[in-house]
């Protein structure tokens, strides 16, 4: 029996992990990788989902605590995150989640690389795209920052496609692809909804640095060019109506949503559209894959 002691402590390091993150990052690896699977007709062994699942939950968790660490001085001043682990000194001193950070990146990438080389190496680029490039490098200097730092969140739906097989990498990037194109209108709409806490912390998200007027707009053209763009996979000749259907569907939803938004730009629209962006991206996987399993 674990005490209340253990059992509080283990909460607060799983909290610093952002698991409702690595939630969906985990969730497009696995998409990715059924979705392979019934397409190719290939049989994945127990082994393989178990280090494929558990390398993608590391890594997540890895990249969200080493950003947690690195981002604890600005976290400190937003409202937002002022009560998160770290800047609330629940987790003290903050080193010890540096360290617990690493111990995590390095079960993600030996699990990835027991899959095979190229998902250790999807791994690798995932986890130095979002700790390096997004958050040391650009998070606090550049408006590019969430554009270049979100080629990592295509990594998890490549690791889940590699791990299944090594043809047609169009698809697997296609995959890839649809997260990375849907991180800036996730983010985005988030930081135009709080974006005083941003301001406060001087880190240059798009409607900090632009007016409220141009980031409603670039957020509708993002979220048309993510609409347009999930469409592609029913154009390769591999996926039938189901998908289509269901990227229709769900695109139409969130299109009229940041039309909402660019028309009346209020705090419930912007938080709407965020709240609404992450099932959105869930039911596109979900579609790919009821479609390939069809």
């Amino acid at each position: 029996m674990l005490t209340s002691k253990t059992s509080s402590r283990i909460k607060v390091y799983y909290e610093v992990t952002k698991p409702k993150i690595w939630y969906l990052l985990v969730f497009t690896a696995f998409g990715a990788a059924f979705t392979a699977q019934n397409l190719y007709d290939v049989e994945v062994s127990p082994l393989t989902w178990i280090l494929l699942i558990g390398s993608v939950t590391a890594g997540s968790a890895a990249a969200n605590t080493l950003t947690n660490y690195n981002d604890r001085d600005i976290d400190a001043i937003m409202d937002r995150t002022r009560d998160r682990p770290i800047p609330s000194k629940r987790i003290y001193p903050a080193e010890k989640a540096l360290y617990f950070g690493l111990i995590l990146a390095a079960i993600s990438l030996a699990a990835s690389f027991a899959i095979n080389i190229w998902a250790g190496l999807f791994m690798a680029f995932g986890l130095v795209d979002n700790i390096l490039v997004y958050s040391k490098l650009l998070k606090r200097k550049s408006r590019s920052n969430i554009v270049l730092g979100g080629f990592s969140g295509g990594a998890p739906a490549m690791i889940g496609y590699v791990a299944v097989t090594l043809i047609n990498w169009e698809l697997g990037l296609i995959m890839a692809g649809l997260v990375f194109l849907w991180i800036p209108l996730h983010i985005w709409s988030l930081a135009l909804h709080i974006k005083e806490d941003y301001a406060k912390a001087k880190i240059p998200m798009l409607p900090v640095i632009n007016s409220e007027k141009t980031s409603v707009r670039v957020i509708a053209g993002t979220t048309l060019m993510m609409v347009l763009f999930s469409m592609v996979p029913f154009f390769m000749n591999v996926f039938h109506e189901v998908y289509l259907y269901t990227a229709i569907a769900s695109g139409a939803i969130m299109f009229a949503l940041s039309i909402w938004l660019l028309v009346k730009p209020t705090e419930r629209a912007s938080w709407t559209v965020f709240k609404f962006s992450s099932p959105y991206l869930a039911i596109l996987f979900i579609g790919l894959m009821v479609d390939s399993a069809l």
